[in-house]
C-alpha cells in the first residue's frame, strides 16, 4: 500500500536536514511518496531530491531568524509574513488528509502546523537544543502539541537534550544522530595545499548580501594573522557568490582578484594568497585546522569533526553577536568569539592573536575533538531517523 508522507521544515538548515531524512527515507521505502514544505525560504535543498513542494516558498528578509532582532521581524511583516502564514495554513489543511504522516522539522512553527492538520506526525526538534540554558524550555505551545497521542515520535539534535526531555516528562524523546553530519564526505578536489603549513578555512555563510559582508570582515581578519603565523587560506563559497562580487570585494579592500577564485594582497613583509572555491565545502573543513566561521549549519559541523572555531560578530541579519554567543552556549569550548562588534577595528587582531594561540596549544585541540562528538555527534543520523519514521508509517 502506498504511504504519503509531508516534511516541513522552516529554514536553510531545517531544509537541509529535512532532506537528507528523506533521501535516506527513498531508499529504504520505495512505496513511500514523499512531499515537501518549506515554511521559511525557497526550500532548495528539496529540490536537489526533486522533491514535489506544496505551499508557496518564499524569501523573507529576516531568513527565519528574526528572534534575534526584533526589528527584522517588523521587515517580513512589511514583505508579506502574515499574508504567507495564512496561505500556508490554507494550503496545509486542504492537502492534509492525504498524508498519513507529518514530519516537522525545526521550532514551534513547523510543530504546531503539523499539529493543527490532525494527522500522526513526528517532530525533530533541530532548531534547539539544552546545550544553550543547560535545561530545555520550551514555549508552551509546543509543549501541548508535543504531549498529544498524535505525537510518535521527538526526535532531537543530541544526546543531552534528549535526556533533558525525558526527565521533563517528554518519553517520546529520543537521539538518533544529526543528519547534516552525514553529507561531510570529501568529494577529492584538489585544494593545491602544502602539508607543511596550518589550513585556515573561511566560513563567510550561505545568504546574500550577508555573506559578502562576512568574507569582507574574514579577509581582513587573514591580514593580521599573515603577520603572526605562516598559514594558508581556503574559502568554501555558495553559487550565490558570482566571480563579479570577489571581484568588486577585492578592488574595494586593496586586494588584487585572479582568476579561479584566488585573491592576492602583497603587505610590507609578505604576500597573501587566499583560495575560493565552490562545492568544495567538505573538502575544506575535512583539511582544515581550524576555521573562521560566520555561519549557522557550517560552525556545527566543523565542530562536529572535532575542529576549533574562531568566529566574528557580523553586522547581520544573522550572524550578529547574539547568534555568535548562542552557538558557543550551543557548541562548546569548540567555539570562540572574538568581540562583540564588528566596527571594532581592533577584533582583527585579537582574532589573529587567538588563532596562532590555538594552533600551537595541542591540549585544547585533543578537547575540542573530544567535544565535537558530545555536543554534535557522529555520522548516521539521517538514515537512522528516517528508518524510524519507516517503522512508524
Amino acid at each position: 500500500m502506498k504511504k504519503e508522507v509531508l516534511f516541513m521544515s522552516n529554514g536553510h538548515g531545517e531544509d537541509l536536514n529535512a532532506s537528507l531524512i528523506l533521501r535516506e527515507l527513498q531508499k529504504i521505502g520505495p512505496n513511500i511518496t514523499i512531499t515537501g514544505m518549506p515554511l521559511v525560504g525557497e526550500g532548495n535543498a528539496y529540490g536537489s531530491f526533486n522533491v514535489p513542494l506544496i505551499g508557496q516558498p518564499k524569501s523573507l528578509p529576516s531568513g527565519g531568524i528574526f528572534y534575534m532582532n526584533p526589528l527584522t521581524l517588523l521587515k517580513d511583516v512589511g514583505a508579506g509574513l502574515i499574508g504567507l502564514t495564512l496561505y500556508q495554513i490554507r494550503t496545509l489543511l486542504k492537502h492534509c488528509s492525504r498524508y498519513h504522516l507529518m514530519v516537522a522539522v525545526g521550532d514551534i512553527f513547523p510543530v504546531t502546523m503539523a499539529y493543527i492538520t490532525g494527522r500522526p506526525f513526528v517532530a525533530f526538534l533541530v532548531s534547539t537544543s539544552s546545550f544553550y540554558e543547560g535545561k530545555l524550555h520550551l514555549p508552551w505551545l509546543t509543549r501541548w502539541c508535543l504531549r498529544s497521542p498524535r505525537c510518535l515520535a521527538i526526535f532531537t539534535r543530541d544526546a543531552f537534550t534528549a535526556q533533558d526531555l525525558q526527565q521533563q516528562g517528554l518519553k517520546k524523546a529520543c537521539f538518533l544522530g544529526y543528519p547534516i553530519m552525514d553529507i561531510l564526505t570529501p568529494t577529492g578536489k584538489n585544494l593545491h595545499l602544502n602539508n607543511d603549513i596550518p589550513t585556515i578555512a573561511l566560513l563567510p555563510g550561505s545568504r546574500l548580501p550577508e555573506a559578502l559582508d562576512n568574507l569582507e570582515l574574514l579577509l581582513k581578519v587573514s591580514e593580521s594573522l599573515a603577520t603572526l603565523e605562516k598559514v594558508q587560506f581556503r574559502v568554501a563559497l555558495v553559487q550565490a557568490i558570482k566571480e563579479k562580487d570577489l571581484k568588486r570585494l577585492a578592488e574595494t579592500l586593496g586586494w588584487q582578484y585572479q582568476s579561479l577564485g584566488k585573491l592576492i594582497k602583497k603587505q610590507e613583509k609578505n604576500t597573501i594568497k587566499i583560495e575560493c572555491y565552490y562545492q568544495a565545502f567538505s573538502d575544506i573543513i575535512n583539511d582544515c585546522d581550524l576555521a573562521i566561521g560566520m555561519a549557522g549549519t557550517a560552525v556545527e559541523q566543523v565542530v562536529g569533526l572535532g575542529k576549533p572555531v574562531v568566529q566574528l560578530p557580523g553586522k547581520g541579519p544573522q550572524f550578529t553577536y547574539a547568534f555568535a554567543e548562542a552557538q558557543m552556549r550551543l557548541l562548546g569550548m569548540s567555539v570562540k568569539t572574538i568581540g562583540k562588534s564588528h566596527k571594532n577595528s581592533h577584533i582583527f587582531t585579537e582574532a589573529a592573536q587567538t588563532i596562532q594561540a590555538i594552533l600551537q596549544d595541542k591540549d585544547y585541540l585533543e578537547n575540542c575533538r573530544k567535544n565535537g562528538e558530545k555536543r554534535v555527534g557522529k555520522p548516521g543520523g539521517s538514515l537512522n531517523i528516517a528508518k524510524a519514521i519507516a517503522q512508524f508509517l
